[in-house]
């Protein structure tokens, strides 16, 4: 993969901070590679921002729609993990100004449904209604191809482009001296996986807790583990890398369940009961069976993982009985404006691992190579990079 270019021709940017065009990676059919094209931002709406993106991860999701198994209309820009600064804001914007270097929500809410009131804004109708259509959260798209035709967003954000506009709700200010590349892992996988542990899961100080699957998310669910107390922390992966990895980052016990049994290490640390938490990140299922033969008695079960919608995953009738309390959790029930700035300064206080996550760092260029060494195994974290 190439190293970062920061040769190249930086877009024209016209009047109040917009560029007239920038280039992005679009998908254009499942199954095929992105292109790099130039497309055109519309015009700001009165709580619109431009942001320029400086970093954005790779993730699995966006591999789904590359694949074909999360649908999402065409032609789109994908990417949802990114952060960036600033360029240019609607006049009704609010809590975010020119000049912020921010990180970008994919999680918008209407705040007012039925779910919004229930303090889940993961479930906001209004963003589970729009999702699927790929345009910003009022339905209107915000981007087009240079030579005509509206572009798609995935996850109301599309950010494997130079530029991204966003309501302002989606673009939470951080602190200038976060490094963009490990700024960008907040908005998605660290976010998800710390959020887990610390918002979602029930892990008490001297708790057993165990993280299947130590992707980025799965280690970022090890270090939220070790924030909340856990005694125990056991790491499950068939990589022996990542299990290397999740050690580094506090992990405990390690286990490959190739090489031994994963319920009775569990056992073993807790007199035979099995683990309090589970948390569940690699998406398939054998995993999502082990986590719940791996729980206790009334235990908990957090999954993170995810497999096709219209899959069946079976499970073993007595696997879930006694009391066991099962949870899917996308986002780590997050509430951005808290929790963004609370783990960037975690980051920079030492107390969260960012950089252990980050494999490869590459350019837009190098975009399809970057998902291929995801599809492989091979990569954590890959970040695009772009230049000031």
């Amino acid at each position: 993969m190439a190293l970062l270019d920061d040769s190249k021709t930086a877009p024209e940017v016209g009047d109040g901070g917009i560029p007239k065009t920038f280039r992005a990676a679009v998908l254009r059919a499942p199954g095929e590679a992105m292109k790099i094209e130039d497309v055109e931002a519309r015009p700001l709406g009165p709580r619109d921002v431009m942001v320029k993106i400086r970093a954005a991860g790779l993730c699995h999701t966006d591999l789904e729609v590359i694949g074909g198994s999360l649908r999402l209309n065409m032609p789109a820009v994908l990417g949802h993990e990114a952060a960036g600064v600033v360029t240019a804001a609607g006049p009704e914007t609010k809590g975010v100004s020119v000049g912020d270097h921010v990180i970008l929500s994919w999680n918008p809410k209407c705040g007012d449904c039925f779910y919004c009131d229930q303090s889940l804004p993961i479930l906001c109708e209004t963003f589970l209604e729009n999702g699927s259509a790929g345009f910003a959260f009022d339905g209107r798209p915000r981007a087009r191809l240079a030579g005509g035709g509206n572009l798609h967003q995935l996850m109301y954000l599309g950010t494997f482009a130079e530029y991204c506009v966003v309501e302002d709700q989606q673009a939470i200010p951080v602190p200038k001296e976060m490094p963009f590349d490990r700024a960008a892992l907040i908005g998605c996988g660290v976010m998800t996986g710390v959020g887990a542990a610390l918002n979602v899961a029930d892990i008490r100080p001297g708790s057993t807790a165990m993280v299947i699957g130590c992707g980025a998310v799965g280690l970022a669910a090890v270090q939220g583990a070790v924030m909340a107390g856990a005694r125990n922390v056991i790491a499950v992966d068939l990589n022996e890398k990542r299990l290397d990895a999740a050690c580094q980052m506090g992990a405990t016990h390690r286990i490959n369940p190739m090489t031994g049994s994963v319920e009775d290490l569990a056992r073993s640390l807790t007199d035979g009961r099995g683990a309090d938490v589970v948390m569940e990140s690699a998406g398939n299922e054998p995993a999502f069976r082990l986590s719940v033969e791996a729980v206790r008695p009334g235990g908990e079960v957090i999954w993170l993982g995810k497999t096709d919608v219209e899959k069946d995953v079976a499970f073993r009738w007595g696997s879930l009985m006694q009391e066991k309390r099962i949870r899917r959790s996308s986002y780590g029930n997050t509430r951005p404006r808290r929790d963004f700035p609370m783990l960037c300064q975690k980051y920079l206080d030492g107390q969260l691992d960012l950089d252990g996550l980050i494999t490869d760092r590459i350019t837009l260029d190098d975009i399809n190579e970057g998902f291929d060494a995801l599809r492989r195994g091979e990569a954590i974290r890959s970040v695009i990079e772009f230049g000031e």
